[in-house]
């Protein structure tokens, strides 16, 4: 015990009741007042000015506690530092900080006009309050580190079973804590970084990707269902037959607006922000895709009240969601059902009934096992990286119309009455 510290009791301090100091020693005061209220002062001198610190009133700060916080200012003083600057910087420090949440919050906020899709926002905002914010969303956004980012990818087998979303909740997360680096919130290395980081610790995407997880529609029964499908009035209708003429995946339909659209030339360009792969996709239109887009446009022409919406597909004022050509499935296998007929399912997938996504996959069984085309148009249709540096290519001249021609070839399969179509179960 050091000399001159430590003078006071516990008793002591428990029964003063005159007003006034009391030293322990070491700087540390008693401060009794005169309505018998009593705290703690730290007192010290600097450059021949003395300065009392609080540390605390009593009895919430024990007279322990008070000489073990009396002991943290002295190694501060001894360091050369001065208490009083020390704890100003450090409630600066703490009123500066603010949550993975509140980033977040700010981040979308930020860029919110930067996006073409007003839908971009939400969907940004609930896949973070999902996956993210249960985990990291009221931790100081300094403090987020790897494994905080490996538990919210590894949650519920996330990474493995839906590594498309949890890719994106990824990217995501990366984007927001690089936003609160920059604003000095955080330091050293971005934990949600994939290459050289992530990749070390988690399969990659290609290696969990599978799109045959989603029901596809076996292709030889294409023809008898988009029949079905064309006798399907409404937006969401049109949208999913659009989907599968241009096997685009159903984000890219439904977030399709009609600056996007080259009708002169039969092509949709998606914007790279919009594509998986943050690269622009040119599309090219068959001539069905075609009749569709004229039709919708001579609606806006017409002065209906989707004219002043962006979208091609609209629903309100908006886009349509992700359940709408979802739901289309649904009433069209509810009407086979009533009928007594089978309905549309993939036998590859435990009978599953088929969803929009795919059909993408029933795309490409066709292209692979029926169509004579090479695999590169295929998998560009796809919007799958190529190998080798053609990729470019694909986008324009002889090599893009070779994908136009595939597009066409589509079509007309799907156009043509298969022989005894198989469908997969009975109702």
């Amino acid at each position: 015990m050091a000399r001159g510290t430590s003078k006071l009791s516990a008793r002591r301090v428990d029964e003063l009741k005159v007003p006034g100091y009391y030293g322990d020693g070491g700087g540390l005061w008693l401060q009794v007042s005169k309505t018998i209220t009593k705290s703690w002062i730290f007192r010290y001198s600097r450059y021949g000015k003395t300065h009392d610190l609080g540390l605390g009133a009593f009895p919430a700060v024990s007279l322990k506690t008070a000489r073990e916080k009396a002991a943290e200012q002295r190694s501060i003083l001894a360091a050369g530092g001065d208490p009083k600057m020390e704890r100003a910087a450090a409630k600066a420090t703490a009123a500066n900080r603010m949550t993975f949440d509140q980033c977040s919050a700010a981040y979308i906020e930020a860029h919110r006009g930067g996006w073409k899709n007003v839908k971009h926002a939400d969907q940004w905002t609930n896949t973070l309050a999902t996956y993210a914010s249960p985990i990291i969303g009221a931790l100081d956004v300094g403090h987020i580190d790897t494994h905080h980012v490996i538990r919210i990818l590894e949650r519920d087998s996330l990474w493995t079973t839906k590594n498309e979303t949890a890719s994106r909740v990824r990217g995501r997360i990366e984007r927001i804590l690089a936003w609160a680096k920059t604003r000095k919130l955080r330091t050293g290395d971005n934990p949600a970084t994939w290459l050289n980081h992530l990749d070390t610790l988690l399969p990659k995407p290609s290696q969990v990707q599978d799109e045959s997880h989603f029901p596809a529609l076996p292709y030889k029964n294409m023809n008898a269902f988009m029949r079905e499908l064309r006798e399907r009035p409404g937006v969401a209708a049109r949208a999913l037959e659009f989907t599968i003429l241009t096997a685009a995946r159903t984000n890219e339909t439904i977030g399709a607006t009609w600056d996007e659209i080259d009708l002169q030339n039969e092509v949709w360009i998606v914007p790279g922000p919009r594509m998986k792969r943050s690269r622009a996709h040119h599309i090219p239109l068959s001539p069905r895709s075609i009749e569709i887009l004229n039709a919708l446009c001579a609606e806006r022409d017409a002065g209906k009240k989707i004219s002043k919406n962006p979208y091609v597909f609209p629903s309100g004022d908006e886009g349509l969601s992700n359940a709408a050509m979802a739901k289309v499935i649904k009433i069209i296998n509810g009407r086979r059902r009533k009928a007594g007929l089978p309905i549309w399912v993939d036998p590859m997938e435990g009978n599953r009934p088929v969803v929009p996504h795919g059909m993408r996959s029933s795309f490409r069984d066709w292209a692979g096992e029926v169509s004579h085309h090479a695999k590169e148009p295929i998998e560009h249709a796809l919007a799958h990286k190529l190998a080798d540096d053609s990729e470019a290519a694909y986008q324009r001249g002889a090599l893009f119309d070779k994908r136009r021609i595939l597009m066409n070839d589509w079509q007309t399969y799907i156009d043509t009455v298969q022989p005894d179509p198989q469908t997969a179960i009975a109702a």
